[in-house]
């Protein structure tokens, strides 16, 4: 039997083509996303048997009912990748984006330990597994304008970090991607050039790559994971005059 796979965010961008390259080698998928008339649009589009999930990874019930029926109906999956995340601009004095800030770290936080939580168990009862979640090279430094995901992606790196150790001697590996730039809906919305970008195809072969090969961390693309380098160990006072003059995401329309 091929692979099982849970994916999150497959409505579109990274998660839509992680659910068609995983569907073209023959795995069966869990497809989980908001917009269930995107889902089923993808369903039929694939050659293989899909399950969709139109829920909100932030409910908790709703994604313990997921992997229940997952389970019962597929089995116990091989892979979960937890893709699902949003990203807005932030600005700490405008009041109005408190809530965007809490929604952030919400969504891109806890609803990777809520999509998690549910198969971990079961992951450990077959003593085996793949635990996958998508940060983001934004997660290495803070980020002017983008606070709110730049924390969020911060502690999701550390978040699987532990998740990895937790779980490493019921023989689960647990994948840290953190992509730069890739084609998506996410991306589509900066109003400024971005170094790198990667078509959305190649990044989601570039991640099952990785994913195969238990990588514990990874940046996507390699141009980008020279940068990262570069950012992660950068003296404070350099770090500082350089992104003070970067480009800012857009804060969301309220």
């Amino acid at each position: 039997m091929g692979l099982k796979v849970i994916i999150s965010g497959a409505s579109s961008g990274i998660g839509k083509a992680l659910a068609e390259e995983y569907s073209r080698k023959g795995a069966t998928v869990g497809l989980i996303a908001r917009r269930r008339d995107i889902l089923e649009k993808l369903k039929k589009s694939l050659p293989v048997e899909s399950h969709i999930y139109s829920i909100d990874i932030n409910d908790v019930k709703a994604c313990q009912a997921m992997a229940k029926h997952f389970i019962h109906n597929v089995g116990i999956p091989d892979i979960i990748i937890a893709n699902a995340g949003i990203s807005y601009g932030t600005l700490t004095e405008h009041g109005d984006d408190l809530e965007t800030f809490k929604k952030i770290v919400q969504t891109n936080l806890f609803g990777m330990v809520n999509l998690f939580q549910p198969f971990v168990g079961s992951l450990k009862s077959q003593n085996k597994g793949s635990l996958v979640g998508i940060s983001s090279v934004a997660g290495i430094r803070g980020l002017p304008g983008a606070s709110a995901y730049s924390c969020s992606k911060a502690a999701v790196s550390n978040y699987l970090e532990a998740l990895r150790i937790e779980v490493a001697e019921f023989n689960i590996s647990v994948t840290n991607i953190a992509p730069g730039y890739i084609y998506s809906e996410m991306t589509q919305a900066n109003p400024y050039p971005m170094p790198f970008i990667m078509d959305t195809n190649n990044a989601a072969k570039k991640m099952i790559q990785a994913i195969h090969f238990k990588k514990k961390f990874v940046i996507i693309p390699w141009q980008m994971a020279i940068v990262g380098k570069i950012m992660q160990f950068l003296p404070n006072f350099i770090w500082d005059r350089l992104a003070k003059n970067g480009p800012r995401k857009p804060r969301k329309s309220n």
